[in-house]
């Protein structure tokens, strides 16, 4: 079955950076999305960023110039590089795989979720 598992979270200060990463395994094929999703506390779950198998990327706009989502497909591991964080970014991360064919930052499209990882800054 698939697993996804996200490390990488913790405590920064405004304007500093952080970087998720998220291990995948048990795919029988390959997802066409992977995205980051953020909850913050008493807030709906909300997109950060998605990569398409094309290598395209749709990013929210409160994380556009400061966000990076990447990929490594050796080891199926994606990558969320978070720079100039700010403290309205404090959530847990998540990521997650869709297998459907056209990729949208909404989390009713994605099937697999990691368990995700806490984001605070301060």
């Amino acid at each position: 079955h698939v697993q996804l598992v996200e490390s990488g979270g913790g405590s920064a200060q405004a304007g500093g950076s952080l970087r998720l990463s998220c291990s995948g395994s048990g795919y029988l094929n390959s997802p066409y999305c992977m995205g980051w999703f953020r909850q913050a506390s008493g807030k709906k779950r909300e997109g950060v960023v998605l990569l398409d198998t094309d290598g395209s990327t749709t990013y929210a706009d409160s994380v556009k110039g400061r966000f990076t989502i990447s990929k490594d497909n050796a080891d199926n591991t994606l990558y969320l590089q978070m720079n100039s964080l700010k403290p309205e970014d404090t959530g847990m991360y998540y990521c997650a795989a869709s297998m459907l064919n056209w990729c949208q930052l909404v989390p009713g499209r994605y099937s697999y979720w990691g368990q995700g990882t806490q984001v605070t800054v301060s």
